[in-house]
């Protein structure tokens, strides 16, 4: 007779990782998809208006992403959409800022320069977003106090 084999407990993912790889993933897409538009827009419009056109389409498409898929929200609408533009203009004005310096320290940088000081200010500025829109956007409901106590274990005792 042998022993049952001792099988570990499967590992979970903290909701807050999980919720940010799917940011990631989601709004990685859409940056580089991003990128790539901001590339074909900079020739024919000056860059602070490609990059503002590339910002606003971007952000209704990451929005719908990351209400649906990053943080399995129901809630939808004008509100969800202004909170989250309201995030974009923040990093809006970063990414424009740190390309305006890019260009004041080097007059025509590569294509490939400008790409990654765009994509490192995106980098920067969606972390900052992923923390404002899980705890002001998206932030579950609060749960009603009658509501909270149904979920705590309760301790029965005989008389």
């Amino acid at each position: 007779m042998t022993a049952p084999a001792h099988r570990p407990a499967p590992r979970t993912t903290h909701p807050l990782v999980a919720a940010f790889v799917r940011f990631v993933v989601c709004g990685g897409g859409v940056g580089l998809a991003s990128s790539g538009a901001l590339v074909l827009l900079a020739g024919h419009l000056p860059l602070v208006v490609a990059n503002a056109v590339v910002t606003v389409v971007s952000t209704v498409v990451a929005t719908e992403l990351h209400s649906r898929v990053s943080f399995r929200s129901d809630q939808r609408g004008w509100r969800v959409h202004l909170q989250s533009g309201l995030t974009v203009a923040v990093s809006y004005v970063f990414t424009t800022a740190a390309l305006l310096v890019l260009h004041a320290v080097q007059s025509a940088p590569s294509a490939l320069v400008e790409q990654s000081v765009y994509l490192s200010a995106s980098a920067v500025a969606g972390v900052g977003r992923f923390a404002l829109l899980r705890v002001v956007v998206f932030a579950p409901a609060a749960m009603p106090v009658s509501a909270q106590a149904l979920t705590k274990p309760a301790l029965t005792v005989a008389a």
